[in-house]
């Protein structure tokens, strides 16, 4: 007697392909497609992107942000911002011989609650003193707390995204010592 042959279910037939959206703050631009059996499946999907990919902005090639789907609706997933980073390479490519890397690491909590984790990079013109690479990073520390506590998550995002973040801690720390480049090299949205 000849075994009767089990029925394979092809499970990729019953995918249903769902848009993944970006947020408000990005003008809830397309992030692509993703396919999902059910919609749950995709809540909690990470999705990461280039600021080219996302808007052609060809300047900030060097930006990565990462999204994570919050609900779905339809055929339609929204997306929530989770955090960015500066690719390596960009950041090697600005320090140079001579010069002093200023890093600043801090935890801030925004007008609504949120907390934000900001990772600041400045680099001088010259090699500055270890006195005023304290006081650069100070300055930074208190002005991402104070900018963080002034504005509401959404606000802050698109500021650290457009750059203007960096640029207002800039014109504050160069005061301090002549400085090259300020940079918000990372951001994560801690809850």
């Amino acid at each position: 007697m000849a075994k009767a042959r089990r029925r394979v279910r092809d499970t990729w037939k019953e995918k249903i392909w769902y848009d993944i959206l970006a947020p408000e703050e990005f003008n809830e631009e397309s992030l692509g497609t993703s396919p999902a059996r059910e919609p749950e499946m995709l809540e909690g999907r990470k999705i990461e992107t280039s600021m080219r990919e996302l808007n052609g902005d060809f300047s900030r090639q060097y930006v990565k942000l990462f999204f994570e789907v919050d609900h779905v609706s339809g055929e339609t997933a929204y997306t929530v911002f989770t955090g960015h980073k500066v690719t390596s390479d960009y950041v090697r490519s600005m320090i140079r011989r001579g010069t002093s890397r200023i890093d600043t690491i801090c935890d801030a909590t925004t007008k609504d609650g949120k907390k934000v984790n900001v990772h600041m990079l400045a680099i001088t013109v010259k090699r500055a003193k270890a006195s005023q690479q304290r006081l650069i990073r100070e300055t930074m520390k208190n002005m991402i707390i104070e900018n963080a506590a002034e504005k509401n998550l959404n606000e802050l995002v698109k500021e650290i995204i457009s750059g203007k973040f960096a640029s207002n801690i800039y014109h504050e720390a160069k005061k301090i010592y002549p400085l090259k480049k300020v940079e918000t090299i990372k951001s994560k949205v801690l809850n």
